[in-house]
């Protein structure tokens, strides 16, 4: 696929967003989920394929320890008066970017996680010349990956586990990062928003497999979930 599609095109990137507030815009509230958002951060450039900003998480905590992610994190109603407060206060707090310096195109759905969480991606611009500054209690590693290469499907990997029965789509990725060599895998619900992402934007299909993740009733009635993420991850 040519890589001049992936050209930062914020009119064509707006237009197939939806706006946050849209009654088109699928929205999910349970009590029995964490209300959380994240902000889907793009560095535009003029003469190569935009990048997305990425983290990679510390071992702190016990559900998304040591994961690459997006900056987010859970609704704090003392602070935020709303899921877009949240994202650009993680985001601020995670990487050092402060809200006033990012644009806000629009979001996609709410997306229930099998850790009960429910997510509210909003998706923005960071300039290039933006400073990055990680929180070092939180974030390993701040890693900016090129859109084309989610895109090629060369990249991109599948798996189906079976949950109380049924079958679940694994997405993931396995990127190494140029300055160092690391090996980072973007998988889980970051990888289903990457892929989601690209589907919308540009309607491009990577999964062969045509797995639907579990929506959030039948999420809410499992057993708990992160005892499958060893057998996933051992997959990767």
């Amino acid at each position: 696929m040519d890589s001049r599609i992936f050209s930062f095109n914020e009119t064509n990137i707006r237009k197939n967003l939806y706006p946050c507030n849209s009654n088109s815009r699928i929205t999910l509230n349970d009590d029995f989920f964490t209300p959380s958002a994240i902000l889907f951060p793009i560095i535009p450039h003029k003469d190569k394929p935009y990048e997305l900003i990425l983290i990679h998480r510390s071992d702190r905590g016990t559900r998304h320890r040591g994961e690459m992610s997006f900056p987010g994190g859970k609704f704090e109603p003392i602070t935020d008066k709303s899921m877009r407060d949240t994202a650009l206060r993680e985001t601020e707090e995670e990487i050092g970017v402060s809200r006033e310096n990012i644009k806000v195109l629009g979001c996609l759905n709410d997306f229930p996680t099998m850790t009960k969480y429910i997510i509210t991606p909003y998706v923005g611009i960071i300039d290039k010349n933006e400073k990055l500054v990680r929180q070092e209690r939180e974030v390993q590693k701040i890693i900016k990956i090129p859109i084309d290469f989610f895109i090629n499907k060369e990249s991109f990997r599948e798996q189906a586990i079976e949950i109380e029965g049924r079958k679940f789509p694994i997405f993931y990725f396995n990127y190494k990062d140029k300055e160092d060599n690391e090996l980072h895998t973007v998988w889980g619900a970051t990888a289903y928003m990457i892929v989601t992402f690209i589907e919308k934007i540009y309607g491009f299909t990577l999964s062969e497999l045509g797995l639907k993740r579990f929506k959030l009733d039948k999420i809410k009635h499992l057993k708990e979930y992160i005892k499958y993420r060893d057998q996933i991850t051992k997959k990767f």
